[in-house]
């Protein structure tokens, strides 16, 4: 590993389009070497290889992008070269002059130069939130004047499309943890609603939208997406311009998260009632909402619309599985927890998509926009574990935001104090106790011992927190104003209680210094495990 990226790993401005980044070898560790561009979007998996792919080297090199071509099995599009393209695209036209030359309605002008150049008293668009609308402005607004040379384009996305969700139209835009989708979900709707109020007639904008989140915690945070909360985006970070905030009143949003698109039972019916009717009756006793009742549930707002924009926060839960490959056989061939894990995904997936599908069929919407930091196919979908969505069309990856200092930099401790073997335990903590840790979330009544965690985790876990309390000191000495953090990412939500009953015990329950700084959050991602200590460059709330 690169001592100096580490030390110094920030290279560039937030606010401007990154000129410099820090080389990477073929296995993703900096090379301590930095090249003045920059970085291309590539596709790297961003999942641990299973002992199948590291027995097979060129099955390994395609996951890796190794080819740009689809692969035999059809399932391991690389579309980063087409991203590449679009950007060079989006690039020459951000640096046009003259705004005249930049083949968008007035309003639309306007509103580039607003996030731009405006002397926002709070906080300022970072470079990524615009790129990424501009990426979608460029598409929509841009392109279709440009003729054959980019008809490409929407060719590739209208393509992607057709072979994964043929009913629905989606556009993916990758933007890394903590670089603000939030605000790109804001710049989008006063984009499309503001030429929506002004150009009534034109089909390429709504005022009409459906935010879609994976839970309701995310639900309730995105309430700033609408024009009359009190933290209004529009008003209180600026995103729009005082004159243009009138329009923004009339755009009609609904937020809410997938599991609403379940049917609902209408009528509670006892079992042997059930029975009783149905053998009366010779059917079936229906009482499950119809679509047209759980949407006019969900969406009552947008209940006789048209023309519905989507969006998707964390959209790599919404896809439709593959079931099998292109020679008929099973796609995935999953054992135990993977299978059942894979199970809950794609259920989870099919309850998303199928929702927006009866929304498609019942009101009609016009384009859906995913926005995720991991737009990839999840193991068990069918597809290739880590395959890039291939609708995506903007990326600013985790290595971007680190170097433009815009995400929490994680800080890496060289200490390990577990002795035996030759290769330090904490670089694979998970190999170690993977098996060793609860299979499942939290169950009520069920008492959980702390110190029932593997020997391994503790001692990783000691040594870990030892390095992060060395590290507040250091700032509390420095005056440093917003103190680090240290995060555990576990498995799922019973091994997060059980971290978190054991930092009690490793802190004494002390709620002053660095111990009230201790976090724990539990991922649904099994399979990785990430302790770290973060630093102070973050630019959003801890």
């Amino acid at each position: 590993m690169s001592e100096h990226f580490f030390k110094k790993p920030i290279l560039n401005s937030p606010y401007a389009c990154p000129g410099r980044h820090w080389e990477l070898d073929p296995d993703g560790q900096p090379t301590n070497r930095i090249l003045d561009h920059r970085r291309r979007s590539d596709l790297i998996t961003p999942v641990p290889k299973t002992k199948k792919q590291r027995q097979n080297t060129k099955q390994a090199a395609l996951l890796l992008g190794a080819n740009d071509d689809l692969s035999t099995t059809d399932q391991e599009y690389n579309p980063t070269p087409i991203i590449n393209e679009v950007r060079g695209y989006v690039e020459t036209w951000r640096s046009l002059p003259n705004p005249d030359q930049w083949l968008v309605t007035p309003e639309t002008a306007r509103l580039m130069q607003h996030w731009r150049h405006h002397k926002f008293e709070g906080i300022r668009p970072f470079f990524c939130q615009i790129e990424a609308v501009e990426t979608a402005i460029w598409l929509t607004e841009v392109a279709p004047k440009m003729g054959p040379r980019v008809a490409k384009f929407w060719t590739h996305i209208k393509g992607a499309n057709e072979q994964a969700n043929p009913e629905l139209m989606r556009l993916a835009l990758k933007l890394a943890t903590g670089a603000g989708k939030t605000t790109v979900m804001a710049m989008l709707i006063a984009w499309q609603t503001i030429n929506a109020v002004r150009h009534p007639n034109s089909k390429q904008f709504s005022s009409r939208f459906l935010i879609v989140s994976p839970g309701i915690t995310i639900r309730d945070r995105l309430r700033v997406l609408l024009p009359n909360d009190p933290e209004s985006y529009y008003r209180s970070r600026e995103i729009t311009p005082p004159d243009m905030l009138r329009d923004i009143q009339s755009a009609k949003i609904v937020i809410t998260n997938y599991h609403a698109f379940k049917l609902r039972e209408k009528l509670v019916i006892a079992k042997g009632t059930r029975q009783a009717l149905e053998g009366w009756r010779g059917d079936k006793v229906q009482t499950l909402e119809t679509e047209g009742e759980m949407i006019q549930r969900v969406m009552g707002d947008l209940m006789g619309q048209k023309n519905i924009v989507v969006m998707n926060d964390e959209a790599h839960h919404c896809y439709r599985e593959r079931v099998k490959d292109a020679d008929g056989e099973p796609a995935d061939d999953l054992k135990g927890d993977d299978k059942s894990e894979a199970k809950e995904n794609n259920e989870a997936a099919r309850m998303w998509i199928s929702g927006l599908e009866s929304v498609k069929r019942k009101l009609g919407i016009s384009l859906v926009y995913d926005l995720s930091a991991t737009p990839f196919f999840l193991r068990g979908s069918g597809y290739i574990e880590g395959t890039l969505f291939p609708w995506t069309m903007s990326d600013f990856s985790l290595m971007d935001a680190i170097e433009c200092g815009i995400v929490k930099l994680p800080r890496v401790p060289v200490a390990d104090n577990i002795p035996g073997g030759d290769t330090p335990k904490f670089r694979n903590l998970w190999e170690y106790i993977g098996k060793k840790l609860p299979k499942k979330g939290r169950i009520g009544g069920k008492a959980l011992d702390p110190l029932s965690l593997p020997a391994e985790l503790l001692t990783a876990l000691e040594a870990l927190y030892g390095h992060y309390e060395k590290t507040f000191h250091l700032w509390q000495e420095e005056e440093i104003g917003v103190p680090p953090v240290f995060i555990v990412v576990c498995n799922n939500t019973a091994t997060s209680e059980l971290i978190y009953n054991m930092s009690r015990v490793l802190t004494g329950s002390v709620t002053t210094g660095p111990r009230r700084r201790w976090k724990t959050v539990a991922s649904r991602c099994s399979g990785t495990t990430t302790i770290s200590a973060t630093g102070c460059r973050a630019r959003t709330p801890s």
